[in-house]
């Protein structure tokens, strides 16, 4: 594929983005919002010189958190303009940043609306967080001078293997970033494989990310309401899961333990709900703030921006999007706070810490839900193995800190000296 052939594909998947966004729009209406935006249309502007940082969504959002902290250290007279593409991304954002940063979307791909963008707000560089690579977007900076880097970058081998397909054009592509900063040494050879000339291993950021202390509370009080009981917590469960693991705590009889379900996304919050209903298993809404009452089997984490709380207020924390091939969610974070984590066999989005975490005594890697209950049942019965698995977990995390500060100093901005 060249760059003509994928404009056309573009503008022939415009009419199907276009519905899409719509659709998405039944479940959650703030995708009616700002829908200029993402065709390079903005209503407000910036005056201080900007740097400009892409999250796509929530999970790059939470990424940039130290990295923009770094930057505003660095680089105190120039605004932060932080781009998503979800609005759960852009909801995020705000919390994590309120005024502290600008915020819009990305423009789609188009050359007329990336260079609406870049003309607009005139940033003095750019970085992408992890996968996002946009070849019109790249060229449009790489025209206007612009430095552009991948940040907290990482390519699996699955991903690798699709672009190798077009492997002149994704060559062509990534040689026109600045900069990769790779997570791991294997996703820097998997760049280095597609034809990328400039890589460096800066670690992963999410190693840098601190929990905000008012939501550890937060936890703290929770667990103090839920009593006696031991709390397992089933973190960012996708699409099908959820039926895997409630058929597998039936089988356990897992009754004498509260399981706190946080699915991923919050447009299928009522979707759970109606799940847990079917299945005739005594719930409740976290939503509602109502006291667990002790006949409640589980807690359905139906709110944004708490899952810190969920980890700080859990005993043991199966890391889901890893039990169906979504490539796995943070287990960072639950091992930040000193949490025993089990994870499922689908981990290429968090290959490297999920081998570092099980080499390092923090985390449990199982083939299957029911693998993982069991496994989580043996914690809980446990206490002694749960405290060695918390004190690895915070060792885990405490080796691998300083991305963001090795980032920033590979950065460089097109308004300041060489």
């Amino acid at each position: 594929m060249g760059r003509l052939a994928y404009n056309l594909l573009l503008w022939l998947l415009l009419p199907q983005a276009l519905l899409h966004l719509l659709w998405r729009a039944r479940r959650q209406p703030a995708y009616r919002e700002h829908v200029g935006e993402r065709f390079g249309r903005y209503g407000f502007s910036l005056e201080q010189p900007v740097i400009w940082v892409h999250a796509v969504s929530v999970g790059e959002t939470r990424a940039a958190e130290p990295l923009i902290a770094a930057l505003k250290h660095r680089y105190p007279a120039h605004r932060i303009l932080l781009t998503h593409m979800t609005p759960t991304g852009r909801e995020t954002g705000m919390a994590l940043f309120a005024d502290g940063v600008a915020r819009c979307y990305l423009p789609y791909d188009f050359p007329f609306a990336v260079g609406a963008f870049l003309d607009h707000f005139k940033p003095v560089c750019g970085v992408l967080l992890e996968t996002e690579i946009w070849p019109n977007l790249i060229r449009a900076c790489n025209n206007r001078d612009i430095p552009v880097y991948l940040a907290n970058a990482r390519l699996s081998d699955k991903s690798l293997r699709r672009y190798l397909r077009f492997r002149k054009f994704a060559a062509t592509t990534l040689r026109g970033l600045t900069a990769i900063a790779a997570q791991s040494a294997d996703d820097a050879a998997r760049f280095h494989e597609l034809g990328a000339i400039e890589v460096n291993t800066v670690g992963n950021l999410k190693f840098d990310i601190a929990a905000d202390p008012a939501l550890v509370e937060r936890g703290a009080a929770w667990r103090l309401q839920y009593g006696p009981r031991r709390v397992l917590l089933l973190a960012s469960t996708r699409e099908g899961e959820e039926e895997l693991f409630l058929q597998a705590l039936v089988r356990s009889r897992f009754s004498d333990t509260l399981v706190v379900l946080v699915p991923r996304h919050p447009q299928r919050f009522d979707e759970i709900a109606g799940l847990l209903t079917q299945h005739a298993i005594p719930f409740q809404r976290r939503s509602r703030n109502e006291a667990v009452a002790a006949s409640t089997q589980v807690l359905l984490g139906d709110s944004m921006g708490e899952m810190a709380a969920y980890y700080a207020a859990c005993d043991v924390a199966i890391v889901c999007g890893s039990f169906l091939p979504f490539g796995a969610h943070n287990l960072i974070e639950a091992c930040a706070l000193g949490k025993p984590v089990v994870i499922g066999p689908h981990d290429y989005n968090f290959a490297e810490a999920v081998q570092l975490a099980v080499a390092g005594g923090a985390a449990l890697q199982v083939d299957s839900a029911d693998a993982a209950v069991n496994a989580a049942r043996a914690l809980l019965d446990d206490d002694a193995r749960k405290q060695r698995m918390s004190a690895a977990g915070l060792a885990f995390v405490g080796q691998h800190v300083g991305a963001a500060r090795r980032l920033v100093d590979l950065i460089r901005l097109a308004d300041q000296p060489a």
